[in-house]
């Protein structure tokens, strides 16, 4: 697909009849009481799923939505209404609606709606797993379900399960730019239960990203199923975790995700326009250890969180956050873009066109540094490894978080031991940062099955890291000593 802005703004016009004429006119009406700025964000969206389980498909569904939002900026106030119809009168209802935050200004003339093209797309729909035939998905979850069991005898159950989405946007904006997108996205999911000995540990792991079918060509179904066995397997014969203030060495690629909580929210532009974030007034300050340099890159080709423009019609791109250590800028949407005076980074994002636009990561990931992966274990003499996490919790206002890690090992002497169970990280994300001591050259982004929440919404985002250490974080164990 050589331009995926003419493909999205087509299939509106085609199916809907919705063309530049229409969407001139529905931003007129928008802006009839005044307002600073206006957009119509339109979405179809398709989505389907298949859930596998004791050996059989357990459920399967497709589901088609679509709808049209609009959206009139006055200052930092925001009118907003949004339809499920794309007709032409229910979207000057939602227009007159949403123009309400205005003063009452006189009406302004025809908006020239001007598309604008993508010349460098960091995905293809060309060959989405949502057009492959639902035999095709089954037999990728019932490999999936065999490599698992395969692994060793104590595997007793197999859990699965694949979804899809092609999600079509078109924005055009009162400032006459009208854009879009085409966005796949895949995910497969497997979970593993093993059993030894009346005791029975869980694992789960997933993959997937912007991706069609040739994604598996990369990374087999298999390969995703016996890491989720050798993770279940592996706590059965895992040891209790340390409890108290330790060295941390978090391994490249997953390891993002801590970054991304306890770091990436607090700087989202929104928080730092309202000063509720740690980060507020700190632009050009140190925040972290030099070794350290933060971007949010939303053009990585294939990744889960990449966007070609963000649902303001923004284009996405590189946005340095921490540079060797100095707090550089933040995200941004429209609004805060407006209120801190810089350019929009391709930040903006919702979940649906029912909901509002915020500043949202894409993917978060810390750059390499210069030290081999090796001499950074070597290093500590009695400490955690972390591989892999299942999430965490984080208070954005002084970045206070607890992680949950799903694979971790002791470091004792320098080289690593036993597999531990039952490991918290507690911390504070820029104390974490200052702490780092060490930076890795092995830089590896994680497989895309991470979802970012906030305020109600979710989106697809990626994380990724080298490997790192941190002089010293509060590990919740249950052994004392």
């Amino acid at each position: 697909m050589s331009d995926p802005a003419a493909e999205a703004i087509k299939l509106f016009a085609e199916r809907y009849n919705i063309d530049s004429a229409v969407m001139s006119r529905v931003l007129a009406a928008a802006l009839g009481h005044g307002g600073d700025f206006a957009e119509i964000f339109f979405e179809h969206s398709t989505q389907g799923a298949i859930a596998w389980e004791d050996q059989q498909v357990k459920s399967a569904s497709r589901n088609v939505s679509q709808g049209v939002s609009i959206r009139v900026v006055r200052g930092e106030a925001i009118g907003y209404a949004y339809t499920e119809s794309l007709e032409l009168a229910a979207m000057l209802r939602a227009a007159e609606t949403a123009a309400r935050i205005g003063p009452g200004a006189a009406r302004p003339g025809p908006i020239d709606a001007t598309p604008h093209s993508i010349t460098r797309s960091a995905y293809s729909a060309g060959d989405p797993l949502a057009s492959r035939p639902a035999a095709e998905k089954v037999a990728l979850l019932e490999r999936a379900d065999r490599a698992a069991r395969a692994l060793d005898p104590s595997v007793s159950r197999v859990d699965a399960s694949i979804a899809d989405e092609l999600r079509y946007i078109a924005i055009a904006r009162s400032d006459g730019r009208l854009t879009g997108d085409v966005q796949p996205l895949i995910r497969l999911n497997v979970g593993v239960l093993a059993e030894r000995d009346g005791e029975r540990r869980t694992a789960r792991t997933g993959g997937g990203g912007r991706l069609g079918i040739e994604y598996f060509d990369a990374v087999p179904p298999e390969e995703t199923a016996r890491d989720a066995a050798r993770k279940a397997l592996l706590q059965l014969d895992a040891g209790e975790a340390p409890a108290g203030t330790l060295p941390v060495v978090l391994a490249a690629g997953d390891s993002g995700i801590l970054l991304h909580e306890a770091i990436g929210h607090g700087l989202e532009a929104d928080f730092n326009r309202k000063g509720t974030s740690n980060y507020s007034g700190r632009i050009g300050q140190p925040v972290a250890s030099e070794l350290v340099t933060v971007i949010d890159d939303g053009s990585i080709p294939g990744s889960r969180g990449s966007i070609n423009v963000d649902d303001e019609g923004n284009p996405a791109g590189r946005n340095v956050l921490i540079e060797d250590g100095i707090l550089r800028a933040y995200l941004h949407d429209e609004i805060s873009s407006r209120h801190f005076r810089v350019s929009p980074g391709g930040s903006g994002r919702r979940e649906s066109f029912k909901h509002y636009v915020m500043p949202r990561m894409t993917n978060t990931l810390m750059l390499a540094g210069e030290s081999h992966p090796d001499d950074i274990v070597r290093a500590v003499d009695r400490g955690i490894y972390c591989v892999s996490f299942s999430g965490g919790q984080v208070n954005i206002s002084n970045g206070d978080f607890v992680f949950t890690v799903t694979e971790a090992y002791l470091i004792e002497g320098g080289r690593i031991t036993r597999p531990i169970r039952d490991v918290n990280l507690i911390g504070n994300g820029p104390d974490v940062l200052s702490k780092v001591t060490m930076v890795g050259s092995d830089y590896s982004l994680s497989d895309g099955r991470w979802m970012c929440g906030k305020a109600g919404q979710s989106v697809p985002v990626g994380v990724g890291t080298p490997t790192v250490l941190v002089s010293g974080i509060t590990v919740g164990g249950t052994k004392v000593g």
